[in-house]
């Protein structure tokens, strides 16, 4: 400790921070050189997957108040950009629509939109996006790209500078007016000016960016009804009633985000119509004030009705797209995965912790942010009983707000056994149906005030999110229920056959209950052995049960004997007396190591394929009958072939091969190279290499099922 005599010594380079004009200059002459309109700089948060805004430029802030943090796992541009590491392009409203259906509900205005990452070799720094009016060709030019890819570059090595030298980046003023040359040039009279406005008949109103009225004429005042005064200084919306209305500011919004001419109707009570048209520019925006050519014009479909409900368009952005997250969420795990990436970081909060209720106990159903995955161990098991704010929460389903530690201890003095070190907690009951379904607690590092704006935030949040998470549960649910099905009428195991090795691999779609009616199975007959692949008609417990049925019935029929052809006629013959109205393909073979061959029937089943020990391939497109359950008389002929050792027989369901787009003759050739060059993987591993794409696709419209069957040279 010192004392007092220690000299104070002069502040060093290590000390000085990063001024925020550095980065406010940096994006005005960014937005200059490649002519834009608007922009932003974010920086990522210190130790967190976090994009904060630091500078604006050309909009009021509000208008990014759902971005103002990103998580790096947001399907937003910008984090699109830094997790690509490259520059994002959006051509204009239909490709964000398509691209970013979120982002485009809260935005829906044509504008064009670059979004460019701050990163000097594996390091980010942050991010930057720029907007262009709705004139904007549909592509970036050359010369745009190089400009913006050197500007972020620069900005990137004077942020890592910054960073090696230790001084801290410091968010800087927003640029809210951008100067215009068209504007500024050949400026008249003030005076002079302030006369023509006046004698005109229809009204003049000039905004600013935020949408107060800096300048009226008097025929805007005696259009819109209120004197000089009272308009001048204040935003156009608050300041006249008939006015104050989200579908009106809307209206301002899209006009100068697009920086297009926007018009609409308003109806000044009792009965009368007025036109508005907005003329947009950097700096803000000048609007013309007309009467309807009559008074019985309709109003335009943006004009709300009058005494609608009204309420704060920011309230409404931030749950538009948030609302839309939750939306897309299925299981609990992606509930958790969108609060933490999204909601999480966009109300400012580090931590947060999901806690469901079952046996009249908390359980713990996701967190993310906790140092020490102990602390929220401790929550798993609470009683509903026992005085604790999550309890509390979930059983009176009341918010509780604690802006300090303090405040919480007050209240709840056995929460001092919790060190989770945080500083601030918001405990927000989930309540859907009229039932509470869980509690979400976010969780802050430091102090926070709780205004009343940010709690109506975040309890409308809360209940969204226990719409989203009623909806996981009863997914997560359904989903074990069809796994469970599933794997209860698949082999679990395989039986190790005379003369050949085997493996099997079944992927459900993503789509649906994830239960299909693809199936496999090996009957060991020993000195033979027979093998089944089909694929049933649909996606849903019919079609899973029906391929318990026909699984059952063929390994029935092998069993007591029957040739490949009359296995597949027996099966055809119990479908059709089923009279389930669903459709089966099925492969079956009768494999002879002895005589080192198979034979085999099909019926309106894929070709198998067969890898040669050379590594040469063959698809055997062999003759067969049609579908299982179309024909009680269909016959099924059959076809024998050679196996030599080493040989590699895959059988397949048209899942592994069939996509939106791609010829089926195309994509079972593409199957047959990949088998010719992995072949010689032993059959487990290589099994998996051939559903390896599947696996990793994010969609997958069909269940897929696969059978390998490679021949041994002790056959």
């Amino acid at each position: 400790m010192s004392d007092g005599s220690t000299p104070r010594r002069k502040p060093s380079a290590a000390d000085r921070t990063v001024e925020g004009p550095v980065l406010s200059s940096a994006l005005a002459a960014l937005l200059d050189e490649v002519h834009a309109h608007a922009g932003a700089v974010y920086l990522l948060a210190p130790g967190r997957p976090v994009l904060e805004m630091a500078v604006m430029a050309g909009l009021p802030r509000t208008f990014a108040a759902p971005w103002e943090r990103i998580g790096l796992n947001a399907p937003f541009p910008l984090a699109h950009a830094v997790r690509d590491r490259q520059l994002v392009w959006i051509g204009g409203e239909e490709e964000m629509a398509r691209r970013y259906p979120r982002t485009s509900v809260v935005v829906p205005y044509p504008f064009a939109m670059a979004a460019l990452p701050l990163v000097t070799g594996q390091t980010v720094h942050g991010a930057v996006f720029v907007l262009w009016p709705a004139s904007h060709p549909p592509e970036l030019s050359a010369w745009e790209r190089t400009r913006l890819t050197a500007s972020c570059d620069r900005l990137a090595r004077q942020l890592e500078q910054a960073a090696a030298e230790n001084r801290p980046v410091r968010p800087g003023p927003d640029l809210l007016a951008l100067p215009s040359a068209d504007e500024a040039a050949g400026v008249p009279d003030p005076a002079e000016a302030a006369r023509l406005v006046a004698r005109l008949p229809y009204g003049l109103i000039a905004l600013d960016p935020h949408g107060r009225v800096s300048c009226a004429n008097p025929a805007a005042a005696e259009l819109i009804g209120l004197p000089m005064d009272k308009l001048l200084g204040a935003p156009l919306w608050t300041s006249v009633p008939w006015l104050n209305d989200p579908v009106y500011e809307e209206r301002y919004r899209a006009a100068l985000v697009s920086q297009r001419v926007i018009s609409f109707v308003a109806l000044r009570p009792p009965g009368h119509w007025l036109s508005f048209r907005m003329y947009p520019s950097t700096t803000g925006l000048s609007v013309r004030i007309s009467r309807t050519r009559t008074e019985e014009e309709e109003p335009s479909r943006d004009a709300p009705e009058p005494g609608a409900q009204r309420t704060g368009l920011m309230t409404i952005s931030h749950v538009l797209n948030l609302a839309g997250g939750l939306t897309e969420a299925v299981s609990v795990q992606d509930v958790v995965r969108l609060i933490a990436d999204e909601i999480a970081p966009a109300v400012g909060s580090q931590a947060l912790m999901v806690l469901g209720s079952q046996s009249g106990r908390l359980h713990v159903l996701g967190h993310r942010g906790y140092q020490d995955p102990r602390v929220v161990e401790m929550f798993d098991g609470i009683p509903l009983s026992a005085p604790t704010p999550g309890s509390h929460a979930l059983t009176k389903g009341v918010p509780a707000f604690f802006g300090s530690r303090q405040q919480l201890e007050r209240l709840y003095p056995g929460c001092l056994a919790l060190p989770d070190g945080f500083a601030a907690w918001a405990y927000l009951p989930l309540i859907a149906s009229g039932r509470p379904v869980g509690v979400c607690v976010l969780c802050y590092a430091e102090p926070h005030h709780f205004s009343a704006n940010e709690r109506a935030v975040l309890t409308s949040l809360g209940g969204l999110m226990a719409q989203a998470l009623e909806r996981a549960r009863l997914y997560d649910a359904k989903h074990r229920l069809a796994h469970g099905l599933q794997q209860a009428l698949l082999p679990h195991s395989l039986p190790r056959l005379p003369g050949f090795d085997a493996a099997g691999r079944y992927l459900p779609a993503t789509q649906h209950m994830e239960i299909g009616g693809d199936f496999y199975d090996l009957v060991a007959t020993p000195p033979t052995a027979a093998a089944v692949i089909g694929d049933v008609q649909g996606h849903n417990v019919t079609a899973a049960g029906l391929m318990g049925q026909l699984r059952t019935a063929v390994r029935a029929y092998t069993t007591v004997g029957q040739e490949p052809g009359e296995v597949m006629r027996s099966t055809n013959r119990l479908l059709m007396d089923l009279g389930v109205e669903l459709f089966a393909s099925c492969l079956y073979l009768r494999l002879d190591p002895a005589s080192r061959s198979a034979v085999m029937s099909r019926a309106g089943h894929p070709p198998p394929l067969l890898r040669l020990p050379d590594g040469r391939m063959r698809v055997l497109d062999l003759a067969g009958g049609p579908l299982l359950g179309i024909d009680a008389a269909a016959a099924y002929t059959t076809t024998r072939i050679g196996l030599a050792p080493g040989s590699v027989l895959l059988l397949y369901t048209d899942g592994l091969v069939e996509s939106p787009g791609t010829d089926i003759e195309d994509a079972v050739a593409a199957l047959g190279r990949r088998l010719g060059e992995v072949g010689d993987a032993p059959p487990d591993e290589l099994a998996d290499l051939l559903v390896q794409r599947c696996m990793e696709a994010r969609e997958r419209v069909d269940d897929v099922a696969l059978l390998l069957l490679r021949m041994r040279g002790d056959g």
